[in-house]
């Protein structure tokens, strides 16, 4: 799972078609995540099995396991992760990493958050609230932040392993999941693409921009 989950990109809609084998693995993940929402949404996240889950999504205790190693993985895991490497290398190479992630996010947010806003609002409580959910999460920040520490390594000349390449990297990832949390602990009431740019003006600009030091 992406750091960015609840910044989901949906630039699946582009590219070739995938093949038979992976349209069936994709409709098996799609139902276990489905199952999973409507049991937690109807008993709670630690009410809900993986026993119930496979009986809800017509699969096996096994299969479920075969697609995601553990409860935490199937809320957090999604088909758009590995694409955001994709949509930030397509960026021109002598933007600043900041913007191009304003940009990507723009679009994921405009896109994503339109066609499934009742999914996006139990993941993002659910980070917030369940602390198994949380924890995996951070764990999984690791993957992303390498792939970030690689994008960013291209676009600066440095090496993705260098101090101030992960640093950033981390601090891009750390800063969007607090952007996530906090749209979670208010009620989702905020417009989370405006929460997003203040998050990206912090970090380009610090507190420059009129408001105080903390």
């Amino acid at each position: 799972m992406s750091a960015m989950t609840a910044v989901r990109t949906t630039a699946s809609s582009q590219g070739p078609r995938p093949g038979l084998r992976e349209r069936k693995k994709l409709k098996t993940r799609i139902a276990i995540r489905d199952a999973t929402y409507g049991l937690i949404e109807e008993q709670g996240y630690d009410a809900t099995t993986v026993e119930q889950i496979a009986e809800a999504a017509e699969v096996s205790a096994s299969t479920v396991f075969r697609y995601f190693p553990t409860k935490e993985d199937i809320v957090l895991t999604d088909e758009y992760d590995p694409l955001l490497e994709d949509e930030l290398r397509a960026r021109p190479a002598d933007e600043p990493i900041v913007e191009s992630l304003r940009h990507v996010l723009r679009r994921a947010v405009g896109l994503g958050f339109t066609e499934e806003p009742e999914v996006s609002r139990l993941r993002t409580r659910l980070m917030v609230e369940v602390p198994a959910v949380r924890s995996r999460m951070l764990e999984s920040m690791s993957v992303t932040g390498r792939m970030l520490c690689g994008v960013i390594g291209e676009r600066t000349g440095r090496e993705p392993g260098e101090l101030e390449v992960r640093v950033f990297s981390m601090g891009l990832i750390g800063a969007l999941t607090e952007t996530a949390a906090y749209w979670a602990e208010h009620d989702h009431q905020d417009d989370l693409g405006e929460l997003v740019d203040r998050t990206l003006n912090m970090l380009a600009d610090g507190f420059a921009s009129g408001h105080g030091a903390p």
